[in-house]
Parts: C-alpha cells; sequence; structure tokens
C-alpha cells in the first residue's frame, strides 16, 4: 500500500504484500473488459492469464501475514484481506492476518502502519527523507496511529457479518474523530505522542494523550468512514459497493471436476490403446477442434498489442501455465484446444520421462482442482505419443497405462475427474475469445518476417490464420546424419581419460581454465563404462579454490594428452575426427568427438559423415550442432540421462521455464545459490533475473561444467515445482543452496548402494528425471528414507541406473530389508558386537573382526544424525523459533563470531525479531561454514544459547565466539569417551573442523548427546553473567 521501499527509505526494493493483493485483486477484475465500453473493438479488450493472477495468488499466500522482507505486520494488509480487495481466499489465513495486526499494532487511537514507523514521530529528523539503519530501534513503542484502519475494520464487519466488531469499531472511532464546523465529524490522519511525553510512553505503552496531527479531515479515512456509515445505517447494500461480489471469496465453493481427454497420435496408437480397453478418438478426428502444443499459444499471444504502425512489439513470449491451455479457445470462428506445456518435447528433456510426464500430470491436476476458479470445468488435453509406448513400440508404457485407467476411476492426484472426448466437453468448458485475432483486424498482424509458402491438402485455400498456425509448427525435421554405432570397435578415448579431462582441454582451447572445483559429476552411463569416473564425494574441506598447479607437481593437474589425431604439421586433424566419428561404439564416443569438434570448429562447421557420394539422401550437409541435435534425439529415445545431460550442456539448452522458476522461489522469500561454497565461486540469487542471464550465471558459477549446469536447472525447476505444490517443505528454510544439495543427494546414493564416490556420481547424472525430482523431494521432506536398486525389464536398453527411493519406518529399514531373513540374521550379530561409527565421508571404515554383515547393518542402523544433520544443513534447514532466538541473544550481547565472521548486535537496532530481513542477516553469517554438518552443530548451539538468553539476567558479555563453543563440546564429548575407554578409531576427527566424527553422529538428547555437551559448554562460557541461585548442571 505504501510503495515505500524497505523501511530506512533508503530506496531498497521489496515486495509489499499490500501490493501484490490489489494487482491480484485488480487482474482478476479487467479480464475481458473493454475499455471503451459499447464504442470499443477488439483491440481495446484486455485479456488477463489465469495463471498470472494464480500466481500472485501464491505469492500472497506465502507472504501472510508477513507484509514484507522489512516489515513482519503491516495494517495496510487490511485492504487486502478484506474491502476493497478481497484477495485472499483461505479464511483461516484472513483470520490470522488480522489478529496479528491488531495484536502488535492496534492502540487507543487506531493502528500503527507497521512497527518502528518513524513517520511524524517526535524523535523523527523532518530534514532527512531516510533513516539510518540503527535509528529504527528509537521509534519503537512512539509510532504515531492512524484511525482510517478502524474504518478498514467497521467495514470488515460489515461484509463478514460480524455486528459485534461494527460496534466495537464504530464507538472506538466516535472517540477519536474531531468535531469541524457545524459538528460534522472529520477523521483525522494520525495521533502522535507529545514531544515532552516519550519517556513516559516508551516505558507504558498506550497511556499517555496523544495530539492529532496532519491533514484534517484526512480524506482516505473520511471517505472510508462515510461509506462504513451507509453501510450500517442501510442506506447502501453490499452489492451495490461490490458488484462483482468479490467478498464471497472465503466462502465455500463446490469441488471442481477436472475433464480430462486423452487422444491418440496415431491410429496405431490408437490400436494399442484400444487393445487395452482405453478408448481415444485420434487427434485428427477431434476436427473441427483443432489441438496444438503450447507452445503456440504463446506466440498467440506475442500478437497481443502488436502494432507495426506503433512500433510495439506486443506482449513477451512467456509460458503457457495449465490454467491458460486448459481452456477452449475461440480464434477467428475456429476451435481450438492447446496441449499443457509439459508435454511438449520442443525445448527440454522433462518429456522424455514417461515417468515424469505422469507425475507432472498428477501435479497439475492437483494444482487445477485447487486453483480453477473461472465458470465452467477446466479441460485437460492429454495426447497419447509414440515416445509414450515401450520400447520396442509394441505396447503402451505401464505407467502411462496404469494412469490412464485411474483416470477413468474418477480420482487423481486427489482430484476429481471425468474422461471423455472434447466434443463433449465443449459445453461445459470454459470458452476465450481471442478477439485481438479477430477477421476485421489486419492480416499483417500475422505476418512473420520471412514469408514461407503455406501447403493445403483441402479442398478450400487456407486462411491467413491457418497459414500463420502451419508456419509456428513447421520445423525442420530432423534427418539421419549420424553413422550407427559400431559396435565391438575400441572406444575413441582411452580409459585414462575422464569426462574432466575432456572437459580442461576445450576449456584451454577457448583461452580459459576449468576451475578445480569438487563437484566432478560423470556424464556417460553407468553400465556403458569405459573411463574412469568422475567423483562428487571427493570433497577437500574446506573447498576452498586451489592454486594453479605447478608444472610437473602431480598428473591430475597436467593438461591432459587425449591423443587427438594430428595432421603432418602437428596440427588437430578434424577429418582424422570425422573418420573416428564413423567407427565410434558407444553414442557416448560420438558424443565426445562431436563436444571436441563443437568447441574447436563451431556449431555450424559442415561434417561430412558418410564421405564422399555416401551421404545417405539428397538434402543440405549437416553441421555439427545439427548433429548433435539428432544425437540428443537418439539418447532420449535410448533414455540414456546421463549423455542427454551432457549434450543439452553442449547445446546450452535452457528450460524455457527456468526464469520463472527462479522467480517463483524468490517470490516466496527464498534465495538462491548455485556452484559449491564458498563465495565467491557459490553464487547468491536475490532477484529475479532474465532468461538469458540467468543461464549464464549458473554455468559460470558451475565452472563451465556442462553436466553439472544442466543439473543446476533441473533441480532449480523442481524446486519452483515444490513451492507452488507443496510450499509447507520450504517452511524453515530461507536460502537454498543447489550445489549442495546435488552433492548431498550423490552423497546419498554413495552411502544407500554401498558404492564409491565416483560410481554414486555418476549414477546421479544417470538418474532418470523422475527418479532425480524423487530423490530431490525425500531430502526435502525431512523423513529418513532409504535408496534400493531395481531391475528393468530384459528388453529393455536403457543403462541408466534403475533404483527405488523407499521411506523408511522406525527402524530404519526398507520393505525389502524388514521382510528379509538375512536382515534378522544381522541384528542378532550386531545386538552381540560393538558398532563402528559412520564419518562425515560417508565411508565405513572396516573393523577389526567385524564381517560385512555388521558393516552393512551399521550403515543402515548408524549414521542417520550424521545425515540428519548433512541434509538439514545442505538445505538450511533450521529449529522453529530458530531467527527469533538468535535476534535475544543479540539483543543480550556485542555480537555473535561463526568461523570468523561477525553478526553484530546493532542489527536489533535496525530489524525486529519477525523481519525476513533479519533472518537472510543470520543466513549469511551461517552460510560462511562450507560443511553442512558443521553448519548444524553451530544451528544447535545457538539453540542452546537462546534458552539462556530467555532468563532474566541482563547481559551475556562482548562477542560470543559460538564455534568455541562447539569446540568446547566437542572437548567435553571426547573427554568422556576417553574416561569409558573408547579406542583412537572413535576419537577420530575430521579434518576440516576438528570435531569427533562421533559426536556428529551423536542424537541431539541424552546423556551422550549433542544438547547435553552444547548445554555445558555454553553454560561454561556464559557462566560470569549467569544468575548466582542458578541451579548446578549436572
Amino acid at each position: 500500500m505504501w510503495e515505500r521501499g524497505d523501511k530506512t527509505n533508503q530506496g531498497i526494493p521489496e515486495l509489499n504484500g499490500s501490493s501484490v493483493g490489489m494487482a491480484k485483486a485488480a487482474l482478476e477484475a479487467i479480464d475481458e473488459l473493454d475499455l471503451f465500453g459499447a464504442h470499443g473493438g477488439p483491440r481495446s479488450v484486455i485479456h488477463v492469464l489465469p495463471d498470472e493472477v494464480e500466481h500472485c495468488q501464491a505469492i500472497l499466500c506465502s507472504m501472510l501475514p508477513r507484509a514484507s522482507t522489512s516489515k513482519e505486520i503491516d495494517a495496510g494488509l487490511l485492504s487486502v484481506i478484506s474491502y476493497p480487495a478481497f484477495a485472499v481466499e483461505d479464511a483461516e489465513l484472513v483470520a490470522i492476518t488480522k489478529s496479528e495486526i491488531i495484536s502488535k499494532l492496534q492502540g487507543r487511537y487506531g493502528c500503527c502502519r507497521f512497527i518502528r514507523d518513524g513517520y511524524r514521530c517526535p524523535r523523527e529528523d523532518p530534514s532527512r527523507l531516510h533513516y539510518d539503519p540503527a535509528e529504527l530501534k528509537l521509534f519503537e513503542s512512539i509510532e504515531c496511529e492512524w484511525p482510517v484502519f478502524w474504518t478498514y475494520l467497521v467495514l470488515d464487519g460489515i461484509f463478514s457479518g460480524d455486528l459485534v466488531q461494527v460496534q466495537e469499531y464504530s464507538e472506538a472511532l466516535e472517540g477519536v474523530l474531531i468535531r469541524g464546523k457545524n459538528g460534522v465529524r472529520l477523521v483525522p490522519e494520525l495521533y502522535a505522542v507529545p514531544p515532552d511525553k516519550i519517556d513516559e510512553e516508551t516505558h507504558a505503552p498506550h497511556t499517555v494523550e496523544r495530539l492529532a496531527l496532519g491533514q484534517l479531515p484526512h480524506m482516505w479515512g473520511q471517505s472510508l468512514y462515510i461509506l462504513g456509515r451507509l453501510l450500517a445505517e442501510g442506506f447502501l447494500a453490499p452489492g451495490e459497493v461490490d458488484p462483482l461480489n468479490r467478498r464471497f471469496s472465503t466462502h465455500f465453493k463446490p469441488d471442481v471436476v477436472v475433464q480430462v481427454c486423452v487422444l491418440a497420435e496415431s491410429q496405431e496408437v490408437q490400436a494399442l490403446l484400444r487393445e487395452h480397453g482405453v478408448e481415444a478418438q485420434t487427434i485428427s478426428e477431434v476436427l473441427p477442434i483443432r489441438v496444438l502444443p503450447a507452445r503456440i499459444l504463446s506466440h498467440i499471444y506475442v500478437k497481443l498489442g502488436y502494432s507495426k504502425k506503433l512500433n510495439l512489439s506486443g506482449r513477451p513470449y512467456r509460458h503457457i501455465g495449465v490454467l491458460g491451455t486448459s481452456k477452449l479457445y475461440r480464434i477467428r470462428d475456429q476451435s481450438y484446444a492447446f496441449t499443457p506445456q509439459f508435454l511438449d518435447q520442443h525445448h527440454f528433456y522433462f518429456a522424455l520421462d514417461n515417468q515424469m510426464m505422469v507425475e507432472m500430470l498428477r501435479m497439475e491436476l492437483a494444482y487445477l482442482f485447487s486453483c480453477w476458479r473461472m465458470t465452467g470445468r477446466p479441460t485437460l488435453t492429454f495426447p497419447i505419443t509414440r515416445s509414450m509406448l515401450t520400447e520396442d513400440g509394441d505396447s503402451v508404457d505401464p505407467c502411462i497405462l496404469s494412469t490412464l485407467r485411474k483416470l477413468q476411476d474418477g480420482y487423481f492426484a486427489g482430484a476429481r475427474v471425468q474422461t471423455a472426448d472434447l466434443s463433449t466437453f465443449q459445453t461445459t468448458s470454459f470458452h476465450t475469445h481471442l478477439s485481438f485475432l479477430d477477421e476485421e483486424m489486419d492480416d499483417s498482424l500475422l505476418e512473420d518476417e520471412e514469408e514461407e509458402s503455406c501447403h493445403h491438402s483441402g479442398s478450400s485455400p487456407p486462411g491467413p490464420m491457418d497459414c500463420y498456425l502451419t508456419r509456428l509448427l513447421c520445423s525442420s525435421a530432423p534427418r539421419s546424419h549420424l553413422p550407427p554405432i559400431q559396435r565391438g570397435q575400441h572406444h575413441v578415448f582411452s580409459a585414462e581419460h575422464t569426462t574432466r579431462d575432456i572437459l580442461s582441454l576445450m576449456a584451454e582451447t577457448q583461452g580459459r581454465s576449468l576451475p578445480p572445483s569438487s563437484m566432478y559429476l560423470p556424464v556417460g552411463p553407468v553400465m556403458n563404462k569405459h573411463r574412469k569416473s568422475l567423483n562428487l564425494l571427493h570433497v577437500p574441506h574446506p573447498p576452498l579454490p586451489l592454486p594453479p598447479p605447478h608444472p610437473g607437481s602431480s598428473k591430475q593437474h597436467t593438461t591432459p594428452d587425449l591423443r587427438l589425431p594430428t595432421d603432418s604439421q602437428g596440427q588437430t586433424d578434424f577429418a582424422g575426427l570425422v573418420r573416428q566419428l564413423r567407427e565410434c561404439p558407444s553414442l557416448q564416443d560420438q558424443g565426445d568427438i562431436l563436444y571436441v569438434l563443437y568447441v574447436m570448429k563451431g556449431a555450424d562447421w559442415p561434417v561430412d559423415v558418410w564421405g564422399p557420394g555416401q551421404e545417405p539422401g539428397p538434402g543440405p550437409s549437416s553441421s555439427v550442432g545439427s548433429l548433435l541435435e539428432e544425437l540428443y534425439i537418439q539418447a532420449g529415445a535410448c533414455k540414456e540421462w546421463g549423455l542427454i545431460r551432457y549434450i543439452s550442456g553442449i547445446l546450452r539448452k535452457r528450460v524455457e521455464v527456468l526464469a520463472e522458476a527462479c522467480t517463483d522461489l524468490i517470490s516466496h522469500h527464498k534465495q538462491l545459490t548455485v556452484g559449491l561454497p564458498p563465495e565467491p565461486r557459490e553464487r547468491v540469487i536475490t532477484t529475479p533475473l532474465p532468461p538469458e542471464e540467468l543461464n549464464n550465471l549458473i554455468y559460470e558459477a558451475s565452472g563451465e561444467d556442462i553436466s553439472i549446469a544442466v543439473l543446476t536447472q533441473e533441480i532449480l525447476v523442481y524446486l519452483a515445482m515444490y513451492v507452488r505444490a507443496q510450499p509447507a517443505l520450504f517452511g524453515d528454510m530461507l536460502r537454498l543452496r543447489i550445489g549442495l544439495i546435488i552433492q548431498v543427494m550423490a552423497t546419498e546414493l554413495a552411502r544407500s548402494l554401498h558404492c564409491s564416490g565416483e560410481e554414486a556420481s555418476e549414477s546421479l547424472m544417470s538418474l532418470s528425471p523422475f527418479d532425480m525430482k524423487n530423490l530431490l523431494h525425500h531430502i526435502l521432506s525431512g523423513k529418513e528414507f532409504g535408496v534400493e536398486r531395481s531391475m528393468r525389464s530384459v528388453q529393455s536398453t536403457a543403462t541408466s541406473p534403475a533404483i527405488s527411493i523407499r521411506e523408511l519406518d522406525h527402524t530404519g529399514a526398507t520393505k525389502t530389508e524388514r521382510s528379509g531373513i538375512r536382515r534378522l540374521k544381522t541384528d542378532i550379530k550386531q545386538c552381540c558386537s560393538s558398532p563402528a561409527p559412520s564419518t562425515p565421508s560417508g565411508v565405513l571404515t572396516p573393523v577389526d573382526g567385524a564381517s560385512g554383515d555388521l558393516q552393512h547393518g551399521w550403515a543402515e542402523r548408524q549414521g542417520q544424525w550424521l545425515r540428519r544433520r548433512r541434509l538439514d544443513g545442505a538445505i538450511n534447514r533450521v529449529p522453529a523459533g530458530f531467527y527469533q532466538k538468535v535476534w535475544r541473544i543479540l539483543h543480550k550481547c556485542h555480537g555473535l563470531s561463526v568461523d570468523g565472521y561477525v553478526l553484530p548486535s546493532s542489527t536489533t537496532r535496525e530489524m525486529t525479531e519477525g523481519e525476513i530481513k533479519f533472518a537472510v542477516q543470520v543466513e549469511s553469517v551461517l552460510n560462511h561454514v562450507p560443511q553442512p554438518e558443521y553448519r548444524q552443530l553451530l544451528v544447535e548451539a545457538l539453540m542452546v544459547l537462546g534458552l539462556l538468553a530467555d532468563v532474566e539476567l541482563p547481559h551475556m558479555g562482548g562477542i560470543i565466539h559460538v564455534d568455541r563453543i562447539v569446540h568446547a563440546a566437542n572437548d567435553l564429548f571426547l573427554a568422556d569417551q576417553k574416561s569409558q575407554g573408547a579406542n583412537e578409531y572413535f576419537l577420530e576427527k575430521d579434518a576440516a573442523t576438528g570435531i569427533c566424527n562421533f559426536l556428529y553422529d551423536s542424537a541431539p538428547s541424552g546423556s551422550y548427546g549433542t544438547m547435553t555437551y552444547l548445554s555445558k559448554a555454553a553454560v561454561g562460557y556464559v557462566h560470569d553473567f549467569l544468575p548466582t541461585a542458578s541451579c548446578l548442571l549436572q
């Protein structure tokens, strides 16, 4: 409402909940509105996409009751949760927000705008437009109170039917109104504390008499006061003030029935579906309704507002969400249906994974069920294509088939669904008329810069609209240029060379160096290993950038010699490389050679793959870029996910919704980092970025490691999906460190699959998108889970690892393990043996005399607290109320030092304990710690200090060194272990932090728990400031 940015008035922009709510309400109100009424035309109609409205709704609900980053609550939100916007549909959230405003902002004369509002305060310096950060503390408890907010509460009571609230605030208003001429009651702008009573008000808030200042009458408040009186006394009806009936936004709404139309791409697919009892029309049989992909709708909306004469480019090309594609469109008397965006294989590889498509269909149906607000039912068009068949093409993929049968049952993903033909749904669907493309419009609107011929097989000539859509759909069909792989041939690069070597050599060719990052991920499929793998888990602690190696210091750091073919002058023989391309034994080898050619010669370099006179057909010669695109398609057909990610990185493919995904996360008050810590290698993203700039930033942070850059995009999109569908997963997270999340995912695979770091890293890069998303969800959920190897069908040609992820029960076992006799025998042996601790590296160290079964039992039963700390540290999960406790600690000391970085106590003078801005400051200090498990011990230590801060003592000392408390607790733990006769193995310390590995794996509670030792260490640290009558700590 105030549009003032950060409350310091220093020009720092921030997102305000009141602004988002008003924008959401306005978008809903002006959709399909003709600005010139009866005198308007197609060009004067406003078109609002429903996904943009729902985006505002999601952001608003994620913010409330908080108002912005620097304001934990704002009375301006009353205009959003009630009259005039009625923008919030959750009645419980409305009640919580209103309760927060009344409890924290209400006084005797009205409500404060927000906590520490300095406007017109007696301590405000009127000569400055801004405030110093430490100055805000001076305004606490003496903020001005505005009667205008009581007028909002009167109107809220009228619209909600709460007559007690209407009477209460009407009487309160009468006491603060000022009588003008002729006895007219006037609403003053605000009431301020007299300058001579500041100390009295500070020590006893809401006790002194205040002075009316500012405008009289305050026109804004006066108008709302008059409106409230007219409604309360019956001179106006609520419907006259709210003609769009927005006041019913929180009322009960009937369940939405999602209509799903299953179509077959061809008659062959239709016949296969019929064999399994699924009736479906082909795309040609639904005519005259034309079915098009979602990207075509994006192109159509580009023409909205386009004008050559006025040099207007029209609406930017943007992704159309599922709410937009679930309507039927009318364009020039022709009906159109559009398939959802997630089915489009045109841009990224998500749609190549059938399980991923089923998962996205599940999420989109649930989203439609909960978010659809338009008249009529949503209609989702789901075409079954050849890519959804089994690899031999003889049947429908089982996951697709089971999904179709669930849809026929009437319920799927918690949503009510109905399946039928598209023509059946025409009368019950929501229709949108795109009037800006009507026939009376200038057909130059549909002209492209490059005119192409439009072929039409029908009897009637095609119109301009048909030609325009045909041009959008037409793309050069891929021709077969790549020679088939030659089984049994020798691999192009020997087993001595890793993918890292190839990337390093190509980086040097381009005049740059590949940073010695520890994020060495593979790009080759697991079962097709012919050279050494890369290792994500081999992370030096701390993972700081290493200096350039000295010549001859280590073979690892020398320039790799890939033994590329050379000519007589010693230069690279590119014709020889092309000849090797014809003899490659695997798709991976073809990808390596094409990458070398791509870097050294460019994407447009012509390649004569088949040699003179051996081209498999007439047509233009192939280029390196086109061969890579063809290899991408072949890898997709074979489900070679590691190779697919490799080629996506070479071609710099970008997820179409990458920028939107980043904006979604940031608008939900989540910060992002890409790359591994620490900074500057780890790059922080706090504001939305354009797609190209964001893509370049990801590649820079990944050290030009193309596979990591692609995987970072993938994880970012999955996080955006979850923050939209399951925002509760992110409740205790502020900064999402994607590089660290990727590393923890590989660590989990190494631990669960009992494999080396190289194999785990390779398995991670070769996971299908569905498995990758599933693994990420289990990490975010905070629940214990296990990863198991599973079997593929004999006919499958995919070489990516087949795994399954299962939640663990209270015993720490998956279903497969619980049902095994071998597990029972292992448990019996474990009860009679001394277990060995898990180490932070995730690798089990053998114990003398211990069997393999014992080590397997230890891996499953022990190490859970180490894993939990590592997972929570990677995703920055903190306990509830953590930041408020840190604020109270700072209030009683001079600052907190973490790993050499100090959070000063002056922060509390600027920020209140509930501000996101304060939480960001805390995270900026904690995130300098690169080890996630050590970070979590620091968080636990701060929680203990928070308990001590709640004790009635005025001070806790100067700078509190939190890491010293942790190390003191570690010393106490080691002393106890030595007294119990523990051997050197149990006393082993982590080389980077000096913390005992066994302490990392200790539960918080118990006599040997981390909280016990941290409590002893914290009490010893602040002992001089504790009350003398405190009890002794046992």
